[in-house]
């Protein structure tokens, strides 16, 4: 997936209220929107290099928008949450994650008893396969790894929604698949955040037993273009 509009480059002084973050750029400092609504847990260090683009759209109140952040160990972050579901979609289509066949497939489609919204969904062979797919972007360095990576960032009682919500699926004869669009350059491998949402590893773990499958997705990020690449190992 190519970006748009050209990437520009400043510092990140701070990102507040969720949706806006102040930056310095070669010609003074500017807000931009910042488009992820997640804690964004060491994504958001002041001090960061930032890449945004502007929209050239003088009727937006926020013409720029933030893509991009460069963390202290120098990995690229895509923290646009709204690109994960177009780089699934876009990795299906070309067959880049090789375990989907399908005949069609549908964006947002309402479903479910707790009234959710699907980010995708295929039909093979008059099967349905439901795809949720969730941005991944939390990378905790210890002792014990430089590389894992974490979901969720914060407690989601959405996520958890959404876990009870797939489960359901397969319970009817259907294919579920949950999916962690892991945009960051650090992270190899990808585990439940237990320490952070117990609930959300716990209903994880049970979904999974009940036959949802889970992948995460490996991108490639630069100034250009995100990608995905393969997968990458999920952990228990």
């Amino acid at each position: 997936m190519k970006f748009e509009y050209p990437l520009q480059t400043g510092t990140l002084i701070k990102r507040y209220k969720r949706f806006l973050a102040d930056i310095e750029t070669d010609k003074g400092a500017i807000t931009i929107h910042c488009p992820n609504t997640g804690s964004m847990k060491g994504c958001a260090e002041p001090g960061s290099r930032v890449w945004f683009w502007d929209s050239g759209n003088p009727k937006r109140k926020y013409r720029h928008s933030w893509e991009l952040v460069e963390n202290q160990f120098g990995h690229l972050i895509g923290i646009n949450t709204n690109r994960a579901n177009h780089l699934i979609k876009e990795a299906i289509t070309n067959k880049v994650l090789n375990n989907f066949e399908f005949d069609t497939i549908k964006s947002e489609v309402p479903y479910g008893e707790e009234k959710s919204r699907i980010d995708l969904l295929l039909t093979y062979q008059n099967k349905n396969i439901w795809v949720e797919v969730k941005n991944t972007t939390l990378l905790e360095i210890d002792e014990t790894s430089d590389t894992q990576g974490y979901f969720p960032d914060a407690v989601t009682s959405r996520g958890t929604k959404h876990l009870r919500e797939l489960m359901a699926q397969v319970e009817k004869g259907d294919r579920a698949v949950l999916v962690f669009c892991v945009q960051h350059l650090g992270i190899k491998t990808v585990k439940a955040a237990a320490h952070i949402d117990p609930v959300y590893a716990e209903k994880l773990k049970q979904v999974a037993d009940a036959g949802v499958e889970i992948i995460a997705a490996q991108t490639l990020i630069t100034d250009n273009e995100i990608t995905v690449i393969g997968e990458l190992p999920f952990v228990f």
